[in-house]
């Protein structure tokens, strides 16, 4: 009786350990002005999204502009599509992509193709002249001074399919490795009807799905697409054709899998919009949605609020004691590795690559969860065997496998650098969530107060010396005002070289602190007068 106890026991916590291991679940934090949804993984965060009520929804959307000019030189063209900035357009976004690399294509013999006759580059002033018309979508939004970044080759994503208006291919995400499973899709894609010219891709979510999930999918967006057709008929360019939809319906949309194991949300209206949208891909999933009504704020409740709020800050420790810095610059990310605690001498080599695989690990949650992009540069510590080396490039090309966007990873150069890229489709979180400090104005720090002593002073023998070239005969008297830190300063160790300074150029000097003065201001002016000098 006891061995079975223990043998109960033992299975019941080897299947706790098993539902621990692939607990997910997804917290959605709907507000007035702001949705929050977090993807946690046995607690950990590992996909964060904002956005703002108030703001538009610019990326992915579907827009009719207008050419407003061409630039033979960046062989792009810049269109209106309603926005203060037009939207760059580069002729490789004109001309039809190809899915090959990304997309295992899909034969469908006995159907017949239209001819489609290659554009170059040459072909492009022709077909969109200044002021004609042109439907296009955005893919990467306004970043700092730039426009929007849009193409001609449409795209709308549902739950399982990817439908391509002005495409006829059909294809299958490379992401999906089952062959047997490819082959059923393939079948599947083949047997879909679709209208003269268009085409479709299987996302990764759809592995597994039955065929009548594609038909039902298909006919929404077939649906959605003759929606846009009426817009683009009636609306005079420039003018949203086809919004993308916002964060909530994108997560049911792009998050929800089998493998989610409940959604819990703490808005009620965002609780019955969620269970709707459910039900419409899948009525048995509709359980997974739980409503959150306790008086604790939910991020706060799942330790969500604390994660995200590491998520900005340039330290991030790793379990064994290391740290990664991480800078963002308008050129590029750069990204440090430090042992930082963990500096085992007994087997340097083992400790330093096993900091350098946790910091591979840690840097594509952080690239995740901050949403950064464009060029990433990744100073690891120092490796002696090139099989050390290629075990970190490996663990870094694993962890950006689950991520959406599109990455690309060079080896490890001589110097112990590794150096990648990123898709941007909108603004890092950082740059989302902050402004530049109205203080230091973005540089992260402030000259020192020695370093305002020198420039006081530098400044005080400039003005002492241009009024006794103008004929001051009389000693000058002159006023100093400055932050009240820079005086404390002054007053203490500079004070001799201030008694010096006035001997040697025959002035007078008074100092005034203001507290209203920013660190670096200070101001000279006459005492008597008040002009400032």
């Amino acid at each position: 009786m006891e061995v079975i106890k223990k043998l109960i026991q033992k299975s019941e916590e080897l299947l706790l350990g098993r539902r621990k291991l692939t607990h997910k679940e997804i917290i959605v934090n709907a507000e007035a002005l702001e949705n929050r949804v977090a993807l946690l993984e046995h607690g950990q965060l590992e996909e964060f999204s904002i956005e703002r009520t108030t703001e538009k929804r610019i990326v992915a959307s579907i827009f009719k502009g207008k050419i407003k000019n061409l630039e033979p030189g960046l062989k792009a063209a810049f269109v209106d599509i309603g926005f203060e900035k037009n939207a760059f357009l580069h002729y490789w976004d004109i001309i039809p992509e190809s899915l090959a690399e990304r997309v295992d294509l899909v034969e469908t013999p006995g159907e017949q193709k239209p001819p489609q006759k290659k554009i170059s580059q040459n072909d492009i002033p022709k077909l969109y002249p200044p002021g004609s018309e042109v439907i296009v979508q955005v893919v990467k939004g306004p970043i700092g001074t730039k426009g929007p970044r849009i193409t001609t080759n449409i795209s709308i994503p549902g739950r399982y399919l990817v439908l391509m208006p002005f495409d006829p291919s059909r294809g299958i995400s490379r992401k999906i490795e089952d062959e047997k499973e490819r082959q059923r899709l393939k079948s599947i894609v083949r047997d879909l009807k679709l209208p003269e010219g268009m085409g479709v891709i299987v996302r990764t979510v759809g592995e597994g799905q039955k065929k009548r999930y594609f038909i039902r999918d298909l006919e929404l967006l077939l649906q959605t697409w003759k929606q846009v057709e009426e817009k683009i008929k009636k609306e005079p360019a420039p003018c949203c054709v086809f919004q993308e939809p916002d964060l909530i319906e994108r997560t049911v949309r792009d998050f929800l899998t089998e493998e989610i194991d409940r959604i819990v949300v703490d808005n009620e209206d965002a609780y019955e919009r969620i269970r709707n949208m459910i039900g419409q891909i899948s009525r048995r999933s509709r359980g997974k949605v739980r409503l959150y009504t306790e008086p604790t704020p939910i991020f706060t409740k799942f330790n969500v609020e604390r994660q995200i709020e590491n998520a900005f800050r340039r330290q991030v420790w790793l379990k064994s004691g290391g740290y990664i810095c991480i800078d963002e610059t308008e050129a590029l990310v750069a990204i440090d590795v430090n042992t930082g605690r963990h500096k085992s001498q007994k087997d340097l080599d083992t400790t330093i690559l096993q900091t350098n695989l946790e910091a591979a690990e840690e840097i594509c949650r952080q690239l995740r969860l901050r949403n950064i992009g464009g060029l990433i540069v990744v100073d690891f510590i120092d490796m002696r065997h090139r099989r050390d080396q290629q075990q970190v490039l490996q663990k870094m090309r694993e962890g950006v496998k689950r991520d959406k966007a599109k990455t690309r990873i060079l080896p490890i150069s001589q110097l112990g650098l590794l150096e990648m890229t990123r898709q941007r489709h909108s603004e890092s979180m950082a740059s989302a969530v902050y402004e530049d400090c109205p203080y230091c104005k973005g540089k992260g720090m402030v000259k020192s107060a020695l370093s305002m002593s020198v420039e006081i002073q530098r400044k005080i023998s400039e003005v002492l010396r241009r009024l006794r070239e103008k004929g001051h005969h009389e000693q000058p008297h002159i006023r100093i005002f400055v932050h009240p830190e820079v005086l404390n300063r002054l007053r203490t160790e500079d004070e001799a070289l201030l008694i010096e300074l006035e001997k040697k150029l025959n002035g007078k000097l008074s100092f005034r602190a203001d507290p209203s003065f920013h660190f670096e201001q200070f101001k000279i002016t006459d005492a008597v007068t008040g002009q400032e000098l």
